[in-house]
């Protein structure tokens, strides 16, 4: 797929747990996995939105574009 999700890679610079960054933004821990994972087909951009809020970042510190 050519949109990597780096939501891991911000996690960790941010020293804080998927459960604890899904309940700040208001999802349950499952969908938070599934957005990590890449499996998620799409994301909200108020999902987006909080996601940034909660860990002090840009959409473009959480996915990035990849050529295949």
């Amino acid at each position: 797929m050519p949109i990597a999700v780096n939501l891991d890679v911000m996690l960790e610079k941010r020293n804080m747990k998927s459960n604890e960054l899904a309940e700040i933004i208001g999802i349950t821990t499952a969908n938070l996995s599934i957005l990590k994972t890449g499996k998620a087909k799409a994301i909200r951009f108020s999902t987006l939105e909080a996601i940034c809020r909660a860990l002090d970042c840009q959409p473009s510190d959480i996915l990035e574009y990849t050529k295949d």
